[in-house]
């Protein structure tokens, strides 16, 4: 009951009308950082243009904006999600570009308490908690689960899923040390600072590359398409890098 709240105070906030000049960008929760730091480089280069995130799983976005929520500008965490917004008509696909990527990595809490040395290590008795994306939501609890699945680990591990809302949130647990190991995104294993420790980059069949796409209903489609301009141009481009992600 209190998500649905949440998701119906977010979808009321988002539902006020918008002036000119505004637009409303879902992005996903690993973007946070790279995104407010483009924000204000943005605003300067477009003086009247005020940009609102709300940062979140990709699967949740795509869920609120479904529901009618009033966005301008998508940015997924992966391909899948901006495939299902485009079967419902939600995005301008000619508005669609992949502007990153990223990678898979599995973390661990600083000190590493569990000694993890590898992925089939997550199997013995000692590892009692891994954080992972919840795949049904979560474009990285997706790629996790592909990963392991082709390990053949998956099954075997299972049992000590904490399935968590967001990849942010697999960040917080490793951050607090509540977890032994979890599975993030390499950009948001470097936002943990010396709170995490990246352990190994898991090995992925499907590229972890970010689209971002006009929406179809978008208030003020000028402006959402000078934003994905400009995340996609050499500016844009060059504050991604220094968070860590990479050209796709």
């Amino acid at each position: 009951m209190k998500k649905l709240l949440l998701t119906l105070a977010l979808c009321l906030s988002l539902a006020a009308p918008a002036a000119a000049g505004d637009i409303t960008v879902s992005a996903a929760a690993s973007l946070t950082d790279a995104f407010n730091e483009i924000k204000g480089v943005f605003a300067k280069e477009n003086p009247g243009v005020n940009v609102t995130f709300n940062f979140a799983a990709s699967g949740a976005l795509l869920s609120q904006m479904a529901q009618g929520a009033p966005v301008d500008v998508f940015a997924s965490a992966d391909q899948k999600t901006m495939d299902q917004a485009a079967e419902k008509k939600l995005i301008n696909t000619a508005t669609r570009v992949n502007f990153v990527q990223n990678a898979l990595v599995m973390a661990v809490p600083a000190d590493n308490p569990a000694k993890l040395k590898d992925l089939t290590s997550l199997a013995t008795p000692a590892i009692k908690r891994i954080a992972i994306g919840n795949p049904d939501s979560v474009p990285v609890g997706r790629y996790t689960k592909a990963a392991l699945t082709k390990t053949g680990l998956w099954d075997a591990i299972s049992g000590k899923f904490v399935l968590a809302e967001s990849v942010r949130q697999v960040l917080d647990y490793l951050s607090r040390g509540e977890v032994d190991a979890g599975f993030v995104y390499a950009t948001d294993a470097k936002q943990g600072g010396d709170k995490v420790k990246t352990l190994l980059e898991v090995p992925v069949e499907t590229p972890v590359t970010y689209p971002i796409a006009v929406l179809e209903a978008a208030k003020d489609k000028k402006d959402a398409a000078a934003f994905v301009a400009f995340v996609t141009g050499s500016k844009g481009q060059a504050i991604l890098a220094k968070y860590g992600f990479k050209k796709p």
